[in-house]
């Protein structure tokens, strides 16, 4: 097995589906997240989310997407592009004003695709409706991104991320009826947090209609109360070694179906006082690859789990 083929690439996924290489644009709207409504969300989100590098707000959709297009079509030769609605709650807009947006968007030349990030209780009918609108009448196509980041309940408490697992399936579910991908970001070194809670991360997501899956390492932004719990010693994060074991944990207990869209988070380093152990996320990428071709690990490997994995003990005594 080649390194590069270790696990299947979102670029690879890209490819297969529109024929040729597609690049997202990061599109930033004016608009919140309900998490924020009455405090400052979760513990680990900044005060920009994590649109560390987004445009003004104000900045129309179609200047936004015409800027960045320019800047990566130049440098890649791409011509197929996805309008991503990256920072925040995009839900947590009125329907008729998210409809505009999307239209806006999906009337730009070479966007075949629209890209929604938003939270997995803040989805309902309408919007998967009105989304559903966009995509038949200028057919772009449509996915929803979802911050999981853990299946662990516990860990989403003392996060503060107003949401627990059951609204995730919830929301999965009901967005599968629709035929749209869905996107899962998910945290594997988030405080509190072991190698089986990442194990069991790629098991519920295997277990479910999700295509896409970005997968974090934990970083620390500033003026967050997770900065605050760090800078006072309260919590511990795991070292670069465990969270390379628990990623290849991860991949090997994940349906070889998802793509991956990423592996290592990445933030300015004038905004974190901690992010992937002071190492570029490309070293942190060769190490892993590298550590999984001595393992002969990849992903799926252990996916013998689903589809009444007890019942194979009585084919094995035959």
């Amino acid at each position: 097995m080649d390194i590069d083929e270790r696990y299947y690439p979102y670029s690879k996924y890209l490819k297969k589906r529109y024929g040729e290489k597609v690049y997202k644009l990061p599109v930033n709207l004016p608009v919140t997240c309900p998490n924020r409504m009455d405090g400052d969300g979760c513990s680990f989100c900044g005060g920009v989310g994590t649109g560390f590098e987004a445009m003004n707000c104000e900045t129309s959709v179609s200047e936004q997407l015409l800027t960045t297009k320019e800047k990566i079509a130049k440098r890649y030769k791409a011509k197929k592009f996805i309008a991503y609605f990256q920072n925040y709650t995009n839900t947590f807009l009125p329907v008729k004003q998210l409809e505009e947006y999307m239209i806006e968007a999906a009337r730009m030349e070479d966007i075949v695709g629209i890209s929604i990030s938003t939270r997995p209780d803040c989805i309902t009918r309408d919007y998967l409706d009105c989304m559903k609108n966009v995509s038949d009448t200028y057919g772009v196509k449509i996915s929803i991104e979802y911050g999981l980041q853990t299946v662990n309940y516990h860990t989403l408490k003392r996060i503060s991320r107003g949401h627990t697992l059951a609204e995730y399936i919830d929301a999965v579910l009901r967005i599968s009826r629709y035929g749209y991908d869905i996107c899962t970001h998910v945290i594997l070194n988030l405080p509190g947090d072991e190698m089986d809670d990442s194990i069991e991360t790629a098991k519920i997501l295997s277990a479910l209609p999700v295509q896409i899956v970005k997968a974090h390492s934990l970083y620390i932004a500033k003026d967050t109360r997770l900065c605050d719990d760090y800078e006072n010693g309260t919590i511990s994060l795991c070292e670069k070694e465990e969270y390379l074991n628990r990623l290849i944990a991860f991949l090997e207990h994940l349906n070889p179906d998802i793509a991956v869209e990423r592996l290592f988070s990445r933030i300015p380093e004038k905004d974190a006082v901690f992010c992937n152990w002071n190492t570029s996320w490309w070293k942190l990428r060769d190490e892993l690859l590298l550590r999984m071709e001595e393992q002969n690990s990849f992903q799926g490997k252990k996916l013998n789990y689903l589809d009444g994995a007890a019942l194979r003990l009585l084919d094995n005594k035959e």
